[in-house]
């Protein structure tokens, strides 16, 4: 079957370490004719990401590359809003029986992916107000900045007719750190990663660099963790309670002092490996959550 050339090609721009590189190999020329980025914003974001995000907006604007930034809402506010659709946002629980068990992850769907695919068919001609039908014959070459060491979160199948996924580093061979010391070369430095500030999938390190680091973002988190203990917006019609912290106590006395086997498996010597892991996984993409499980579509 014959593949339609690209008509656009457009990176999907979370702002951690990966799409931050390619965001600045395509300004620099290194990976040509990119047509622009696509920053999903959530509304609860850390302040380093969005200032992360202008920076790279400056970037790209000085080499012609426009970002553009869409939002459904405020994950935050709508999550424990019961006058809003409620998407589910996958917190861990606590049963009444005393099992665990865990919500569904509609989050990332519903304020990352949905926005973002609205602009892809908004750019590729699709007619105004609702930018629902894509012109036949146009298609978006779509960037991903999935690395080396994340192959296992990337899929073959694309999920929408106007849209081919690209893996321009899967393409170079670069890893994660690959990327961070590209970066550290380019004066980028450490580059913080993104995802809500309450994600339920922080490991420990993340939570730990949060209250050591951010103070206020982690009282916003243990404020709104204390919000959902019935499960927020909807609630669990009086089944067991929700937490945000793998351990399923509140986040205030959740044990995030506790280095998890996986983050001493990650720690290494190498000082440039050092500069900015903090032995969790990167930030939440579209295309493949913290968790590792795809989102559905």
């Amino acid at each position: 079957m014959k593949t339609e050339a690209a008509t656009l090609r457009l990176l999907s721009l979370g702002a951690g370490v990966q799409s931050t590189t390619l965001a600045l190999m395509a300004a620099e020329g290194m990976l040509p004719n990119l047509g622009g980025a696509i920053f999903a914003d959530t509304g609860w974001e850390p302040a380093q990401v969005y200032a992360q995000v202008d920076r790279i907006e400056a970037t790209l604007t000085a080499a012609g590359i426009p970002l553009y930034r869409v939002a459904k809402g405020n994950l935050r506010h709508d999550s424990i809003d019961p006058a809003h659709r409620f998407a589910s946002v996958p917190y861990y629980v606590r049963n009444p029986d005393g099992s665990d068990g865990m919500g569904r992850r509609q989050c990332t769907y519903e304020y990352k992916l949905k926005p973002i695919n609205r602009k892809v068919r908004e750019l590729l001609g699709a007619a105004a107000p609702h930018f629902r039908r894509v012109p036949r014959g146009r298609v978006a070459e779509q960037w991903i900045g999935f690395s080396t060491d994340e192959i296992g979160r990337v899929s073959d199948h694309d999920r929408v007719s106007y849209v081919r996924k690209r893996y321009p580093l899967l393409e170079l061979g670069m890893s994660r750190k690959d990327c961070q010391r590209w970066l550290a070369a380019r004066g980028w430095g450490s580059t913080v990663k993104s995802a809500c500030v309450g994600c339920p999938f922080h490991g420990n390190a993340q939570w730990r660099e949060m209250r050591d680091q951010r103070p206020d973002e982690f009282a916003d988190a243990v404020a709104f963790d204390q919000s959902i203990r019935k499960g927020g917006a909807r609630g669990l019609p009086l089944h067991g309670e929700a937490f945000l912290h793998r351990s399923r106590v509140p986040l205030s006395i959740a044990p995030i002092n506790r280095v998890t086997r996986k983050e001493w498996a990650d720690r290494s010597p190498d000082i440039f490996d050092a500069l900015a892991e903090l032995g969790d996984p990167d930030g939440c993409s579209p295309y493949g959550c913290r968790s590792g499980m795809a989102a559905a579509a």
